[in-house]
């Protein structure tokens, strides 16, 4: 009997860990300094999650219009394109496989994240 009721607690605290996961914002994307024409490193004010198809993008300051490109990896195609300035953005990726997102910001500095879609 108490087997099989720590088995039971052992396979609930499992799943309620596994939930718990699954409501987080995703795998991160680590983000990357490319170039930097004014010297100040922005990349920890860019946060990127994938998960599943969705790549979340959260700006932690505002950085003007910054233009978002997301590339497949080997081939360099561009997938999606995108200016955008406020808090954040998502897209939909609608392929398989591993990708480049790049951030252009409006002085020139750019940044990159790679990551993988695999569902």
């Amino acid at each position: 009997m108490l087997c099989l009721i720590l088995s039971g607690a052992w396979s609930h605290a499992k799943g309620e860990a596994r939930t718990e996961k699954e409501n987080k914002e995703g795998i991160p994307i680590e983000v990357k300094e490319v170039a930097s024409l004014s010297g100040l490193d922005k990349s920890n004010a860019i946060l990127s999650f994938i998960d599943g198809h969705v790549l979340t993008v959260v700006f932690l300051e505002n950085l003007g219009q910054v233009s978002i490109e997301i590339s497949r990896v080997p081939t360099g195609e561009t997938q999606i394109q995108s200016t955008h300035t406020p808090d954040g953005v998502e897209f939909y990726i609608f392929s398989t496989g591993n990708f480049i997102v790049t951030f252009t910001l409006p002085n020139g500095d750019e940044y990159y994240g790679e990551f993988s879609v695999t569902d």
